[in-house]
């Protein structure tokens, strides 16, 4: 490792990402994997759609039920 380093030509933010565009990794059970699979192929959508729009009606009955 150097003693100094020359950051006169740094550029401040250049891989700055807001923290509400990251998206997180969620891992599933491999059975919820499954049927959420097999229920995407049906619908002709892809999973993560899938999983969006249960949670979205999750959050409605939560948000109903003022839990």
């Amino acid at each position: 490792m150097k003693k100094e380093y020359d950051f006169s030509k740094a550029e401040q933010g250049k891989f700055y990402c807001k923290p509400e565009e990251l998206q997180f990794p969620v891992y599933l059970e491999g059975s919820i994997e499954s049927f959420f699979s097999q229920r995407a192929r049906k619908c002709k959508t892809d999973i993560g759609t899938l999983i969006n729009t249960v949670l979205r009606k999750e959050m409605e009955l939560v948000k109903e039920l003022g839990a």
